[in-house]
């Protein structure tokens, strides 16, 4: 009897019925008859959300429940009609795709689960048990089956909630895809329908996007990125002016909204029209130095995933890209190879005490230099540029690896520094006073692991961890591989504070005190452990799966993808986390954060396919590795000849 009672537990658990277009539960009281029926939690409705402003029309379903067994175990039938699915009549075609015909009574089994979407991009994911409900019925079900079975069950009910939980992010994700002139070009920062103020959280930011774009590219839907790469680079030559002054001409746009507006003449016409930002209206007045960078490193993602080079061999495309270079690499007063930059250029687009050189912008750099090195077509006007672009990799890593690394060792030698060394033998060649070791620095710092710190400047180290910056250095091949191992070592060591109930911290430890209204001005956004001042970002998931599928050790990455499961989509998808340990969502996150989304969808997609990775890893190569070995071992007194005139770059 309990072998019968076992099999009819699993039959329950290894399908779901479907809520398609119920306003109702699945489930009846008046149905149930079971001796736990008062502990079997009605299944939460998911209103449809169509984002082309859908006029649905539909019907519920027929159901009907038996019961097999002794115990009176439920086992749910479920008869569907066909004929009472009624189209989804929307503005776009494209938006909507048939339901597939499917032979049978219309029993959802669970390894088909992925096939039940029926309205691709527009309805919601059906609803199933939870994994909580199933952990409240096992006390009861322990005495009629066996542990065997209870355990298949529940890793049966977990799979299904994870399906159902990247089954619902890919239609919010495809509800936030921006058209201009009837194609698909981005997606928008945010969709939060809690929110009233939307500020520019309905435009499509550059970095926001990239997420977005490499899930795309994973999934096979190449048009997006496409039409995304070609679009902002027509944005990039607009003429862009704030107060009478004019920035780079390579500078690319932070983000941009498509407009209607009336056409000039004709009030009865309207034509749609892209609007960039480059800085002019954003909070602070900056210019998003990254936002370039990302778009490099998209385009080359977006050749190596599609296999489509034509589109980085376009005249259009290679002048964008030389004169992003043209304006990275620009002759400045900095007597160091890093970008010189100011507050809130980058992610952190607030003040944070990140002006300077931080390590997010570096290793953006590096990433951007080597992509662009390999996609450069080989002409006699880009040898300049390519010289230039080669003696600048080389510096700049040296510079990153030998300086702005830290470990327990590393530590002491600061710890011990002598100071006002004025020699070009110097050991303490930034001026570092050692009392600028914090004491939490002194606790925090594991024996094993070290990171790459977040800024140097003459008399200063940020010994702050920031995670975007240390993840990139390990992709980009900026940090050394023993390094590398270090870093995720740290993450590994100091998991309940750069991960704990949801990953990843943006940056360790926050600024308290007297500290944080000194540096970001009493910014009521960045109190500490809010936003960036160290909030948790899920967005942070996708850096860090690519981060370990590099180094091999995709675990780490797992395991923090399954912490973000138990509550992201429970949460509505925040854009961020507050408190130390991640526990509240943001006081002033925004909820269905694009980014969020497709960072979870990227890390899901990269952890079954490894191998795709390789669009966003560049690996380093022996000239480089020589070049760094010749650096170290030369003599400075060497270098101070005279300098040939510097030549022009010709674009």
């Amino acid at each position: 009897m309990a072998m019968g009672t076992s099999e009819a537990v699993l039959q329950i658990f290894s399908r779901a019925v479907p809520c398609l277009f119920g306003s109702d539960p699945c489930f009846s009281k008046s149905e149930l008859m079971s001796p736990f029926e008062s502990r079997v939690k009605s299944i939460k409705k998911r209103r449809s959300r169509c984002m082309l402003k859908c006029s649905c029309m539909t019907q519920i379903h027929t159901m009907t429940h038996q019961l097999h067994g002794n115990g009176g175990v439920l086992c749910g039938n479920t008869s569907i009609h066909r004929s009472q699915l009624q189209s989804c009549k929307c503005q776009s075609a494209d938006s909507v795709s048939g339901i597939a015909e499917e032979a049978g009574n219309g029993t959802w089994f669970v390894d088909n689960a992925k096939k039940l979407n029926p309205i691709n991009g527009v309805m919601d994911t059906p609803n199933v048990l939870e994994f909580q409900d199933v952990q409240e019925l096992k006390p009861e079900m322990e005495g009629s089956i066996s542990n065997g079975a209870v355990e298949t069950a529940r890793d049966t009910c977990a799979k299904v909630r994870v399906d159902s939980i990247e089954d619902e992010a890919w239609d919010l994700l495809r509800e936030s895809m921006v058209y201009y002139c009837g194609s698909p070009i981005g997606t928008i920062a945010a969709k939060d329908p809690t929110s009233s103020n939307v500020l520019n959280y309905d435009q499509v930011f550059i970095r926001d996007f990239i997420p977005s774009g490499i899930a795309f590219l994973l999934k096979g839907e190449y048009d997006i990125v496409r039409n995304f790469i070609l679009h902002t680079l027509q944005l990039q030559s607009w003429e862009k002016t704030m107060d009478c002054h004019s920035p780079g001409q390579g500078l690319m746009p932070a983000s941009f909204k498509v407009r209607t507006v009336p056409l000039d003449g004709d009030d009865s016409a309207t034509e749609e029209v892209l609007d960039p930002d480059f800085g002019e209206a954003a909070i602070g007045r900056v210019a998003p130095v990254d936002s370039g960078l990302w778009w490099i490193i998209l385009l080359r993602a977006y050749g190596k995933s599609s296999g489509d080079l034509s589109v980085q061999e376009r005249i259009d495309v290679q002048t964008g890209i030389k004169m992003i270079l043209r304006l990275c690499l620009a002759d400045g007063f900095d007597m160091f190879p890093t970008l010189l930059v100011t507050d809130g250029s980058c992610m952190i687009d607030r003040r944070m005490g990140i002006h300077g050189h931080p390590l997010e912008i570096q290793a953006l750099f590096y990433s951007a230099l080597l992509c662009a090195r390999e996609m450069l077509a080989p002409e006699d006007g880009s040898a300049d540029l390519i010289r230039a672009l080669n003696n600048r990799l080389v510096a700049l890593s040296f510079h990153i690896r030998e300086y702005y690394w830290i470990d327990m060792k590393k530590l002491n030698e600061i710890y011990r520094y002598k100071t006002e060394e004025y020699s070009y033998d110097a050991v303490n060649k930034f001026n570092i006073y050692p009392d600028q070791i914090s004491p939490w620095l002194v606790e925090w710092m594991p024996n094993k692991g070290g990171y790459l710190i977040g800024n140097l400047q003459p008399a200063h180290m940020d010994f702050r961890f920031f995670s975007l910056g240390n993840l990139w250095s390990i992709i980009s091949s900026l940090a050394t591989m023993d390094q590398s191992h270090a870093i995720l070592d740290l993450v590994e060591a100091k998991w309940g504070d750069l991960v704990a109930e949801m990953p990843l911290k943006i940056c360790y430890p926050a600024l308290e005190g007297q500290e944080w209204q000194i540096i970001t001005g009493s910014d009521p956004k960045n109190t500490p452990w809010s936003y960036h001042n160290g909030g948790s970002w899920p967005t942070l998931l996708w850096q860090l799966t690519v981060a370990c599928i590099k180094m091999d050790r995709p675990q780490i990455a797992a395991k923090a993808i399954e912490i973000a499961e138990r509550r992201i989509a429970r949460d509505k998808w925040p854009e961020y986390y507050d408190t130390k340990k991640a526990r509240f969502i943001g006081k002033q996150a925004r909820l269905f954060q694009t980014w969020s989304i497709a960072g979870y969808l990227v890390a899901k997609l990269l952890l079954s396919d490894p191998n795709a990775a390789k669009i966003l890893i560049t690996e380093e190569d022996s000239a480089l590795v020589n070049a760094f070995s010749c650096m170290i071992s030369a003599n400075p007194r060497r270098k101070r000849g005279r300098k040939s005139s510097t030549q022009t770059f010709i674009v």
